[in-house]
């Protein structure tokens, strides 16, 4: 009864990765396929030795760290203010989860268009207002605003875990803190913090997960510039495969990402655990 799901799963998973370990050893130009052959570990020494794989490392580890502290630290300030009694409650937290429902290309496109734009929007309006010239964000700061983009975009995912954990607090605990003096810094660090760290640590593992492949973002916005300034991992893949159409580059380059995935997977996994365990 299991041989189906086990077909599909090998069909799905199995099969791609084999034929990209496959491509990974052939020399293989989508502009000339009769001209492939056999080359070894060659692929894989020219995408390590390529000057940009070092900066698309770094890059993608700067938007990775990036966004989680943004979505972290404001995630447990709007879940802490949300979770108050206020008028229309159920609106505001509509609004706040409404940005998780936008597909990241079209969200890139109207930060970039509507906000970002150093000609009329909103940001360089803002600036004229104030007496400063427009700053050009995308061109002057590409990555701080790549972390930006995807931070709005992942921010109601964090509040919506940490407020599901702040709500199952047990209010006699703030209330007998609140009847010994504590005030509200000491009864968030010692009490609240402390009950919110597990939500914290899954936020952090399943965002990860999902960062190391960002990409939307980045095409529309930048297009990995200016040069490598926002060039990631996953982004340097796609100029191997599909702008130099290196198909046998791109392929090691991916094999190379899956063992980073991995190895980033399995440290979270174990520090999930540990918290879990605590």
């Amino acid at each position: 009864m299991l041989s189906p799901s086990v077909v599909l799963l090998m069909i799905w998973m199995v099969v791609p990765l084999a034929l990209t370990l496959w491509f990974s050893f052939q020399r293989y130009n989508l502009l000339y396929p009769d001209r492939s052959g056999f080359i070894g570990l060659l692929n894989y020494t020219n995408f390590v030795a390529s000057p940009a794989f070092l900066a698309s490392i770094g890059n993608t580890l700067i938007l990775v760290g990036g966004v989680l502290a943004i979505t972290v630290m404001l995630g447990v300030a709007i879940a802490l203010l949300i979770d108050q009694p206020i008028w229309g409650q159920g609106a505001v937290r509509i609004l706040v989860i409404s940005p998780f429902f936008i597909m990241p290309p079209v969200a890139a496109l109207i930060w970039k268009n509507m906000f970002m734009n150093p000609t009329n929007g909103l940001f360089a309006e803002a600036f004229r207002f104030l007496g400063l010239p427009p700053f050009d964000f995308l061109g002057q700061a590409p990555l701080a605003s790549i972390i930006l983009i995807v931070a709005w975009q992942w921010l109601p995912f964090a509040t919506l875990i940490l407020l599901t954990a702040l709500q199952s607090l047990s209010s006699d605990q703030i209330e007998a803190a609140e009847m010994d003096g504590a005030p509200p810094l000491k009864r968030f660090w010692f009490i609240i913090l402390p009950h919110l760290a597990r939500a914290i640590t899954v936020v952090i593992l399943i965002q990860t997960i999902f960062l190391l492949g960002i990409f939307g973002e980045i095409l529309v916005t930048t297009n990995g510039g200016p040069g490598t300034a926002s060039t990631t991992l996953t982004y340097l893949i796609y100029k191997e495969a599909l702008l130099d159409f290196d198909a046998g580059t791109a392929a090691a380059g991916g094999v190379v990402a899956v063992i980073l995935a991995n190895i980033v997977a399995i440290f979270l996994m174990r520090a999930v655990g540990r918290n879990l365990d605590a």
